[in-house]
């Protein structure tokens, strides 16, 4: 690889930065263009699990009977608005024929390898670019209300521990308060995966992309992409709102809006936004000190050193701007009845984002089959943070022709076909 190739990277959330970092450290001069700020959208406030244990995809066996009721019901956690777009019904159909036992267990193989390699790149680069992120490493817990819960999740853990070697401590109700004093007596019990890490997603992404400014790498912000210019079945330069820019190597990194340019892209990129919501607030008296969930209600909790946040919900709405009211008073009802915390403090910060959703629940990173030069890092699902490392280290070597440190081969942009299917 010649030191004075370059690549511009189109996207700058916590997958694009972290393509950036690998692609720097390769050698390559580095530029990154956003709509919006970098680390921001649906990297910027979501709950920061970094979580082996998230194995499981979403292609569950159970999952479209929760999307069928969810036609009916608005309010719905996991939420299908009717609609008449034809992406989304093509999306839902492939999305349909991969929710089976099977495909769960080999989808969840190619999730493990990929979030095993994140987790590793997390602990080499959080002290190694003393990112002060809050950083924690006491695991991840999810909590249930209700016995039948309990024991349903069970099922769910063991088989987790049999085919994945993933492994928790089950706690029971009685003793659940002295593991984790900021829960309410009366629980039926929680699962303890000790394996899983989080952060605070803002401070990560704002520090990460503050070294690479000072390390040389271009950040170029409030920047809308218009098209690309391509010759002899490559892109020669992207055409933007701030001018053009070319480069020897371009990525798009473009999350939930990256279905858009499927058609510039000579490539399917089928991906639906997920819509995500949280709510900040300021640190309350008895925070929890665990990062947890609580399936049953399926919010999410992440007490922070100088805040507290709620976040849950999966909504295909479309690009739906809206933060409703009803969902951020679901996420405080439903931490109300696991918390000793007070959950009805003013809100800081209110939010959405769109998760990049594919059918089968695998991120896509690799060439894009039309176009020599043109990279894709997208569709991570819900595990952007989780995945982002192992994702731009990845790149990085696909681009300059190393040894890739994990099989690209579940990835490839390729799998979906001339047709997407």
């Amino acid at each position: 690889m010649n030191n004075s190739e370059s690549v511009t990277i189109v996207g700058a959330g916590v997958v694009g930065i972290a393509c950036a970092h690998y692609l720097h450290n390769a050698g390559l001069q580095v530029r990154l263009i956003d709509r919006g700020t970098a680390g921001g959208a649906c990297s910027y406030a979501n709950c920061g699990y970094i979580c082996p244990s998230h194995v499981l995809p979403l292609t569950e066996p159970a999952a479209i009977k929760s999307a069928i009721k969810s036609l009916f019901n608005p309010r719905s956690a996991f939420r299908v608005k009717p609609s008449v777009s034809p992406s989304l019904w093509n999306w839902m159909f492939q999305f349909a024929r991969r929710c089976t036992h099977g495909q769960m267990l080999s989808a969840g193989k190619s999730l493990q390898a990929i979030l095993n390699a994140s987790m590793k790149e997390y602990r080499q680069l959080i002290p190694t670019e003393s990112l002060d992120c809050d950083w924690k490493e006491n695991g991840l817990l999810y909590v249930f209300k209700t016995r039948r819960g309990l024991e349903s999740f069970a099922r769910t853990a063991d088989l987790i521990a049999e085919k994945f070697q993933v492994t928790a401590d089950r706690i029971e109700g009685d003793v659940l308060q002295y593991f984790e004093p900021g829960l309410k007596p009366g629980l039926a019990g929680a699962f303890h995966y000790p394996g899983d890490t989080s952060v605070r997603p803002d401070k990560l992404n704002r520090q990460w992309a503050d070294k690479l400014r000072r390390a040389g790498v271009e950040f170029i912000e409030d920047c809308e992409l218009h098209g690309t210019s391509q010759s002899a079945g490559q892109i020669t330069s992207v055409q933007t709102s701030r001018g053009e820019y070319s480069s020897d190597h371009y990525l798009f990194a473009m999350g939930a809006w990256s279905s858009r340019w499927a058609k510039e892209l000579k490539c399917p990129i089928p991906i639906q936004p997920g819509k995500g919501y949280s709510v900040t607030l300021q640190r309350p008296e008895s925070s929890p000190q665990h990062p947890m969930l609580f399936p049953e209600h399926h919010t999410g909790v992440s007490p922070f050193r100088d805040g507290f946040r709620l976040g849950s919900m999966m909504e295909f709405a479309g690009y739906d701007t809206s933060i409703p009211d009803f969902r951020i008073k679901q996420l405080r009802d439903s931490a109300r009845d696991y918390l000793l915390a007070d959950v009805d403090g003013t809100a800081v910060e209110k939010w959405y984002g769109w998760r990049p959703m594919t059918w089968d629940s695998l991120p896509i990173i690799g060439k894009t089959p039309g176009l020599a030069n043109t990279y894709l890092a997208t569709g991570h699902n819900m595990l952007g943070l989780s995945l982002a490392p192992a994702t731009g280290r990845l790149v990085a070597e696909l681009i300059t022709g190393q040894t890739p440190h994990i099989d690209p081969e579940p990835y490839r942009p390729e799998r979906f076909g001339v047709n997407g299917r």
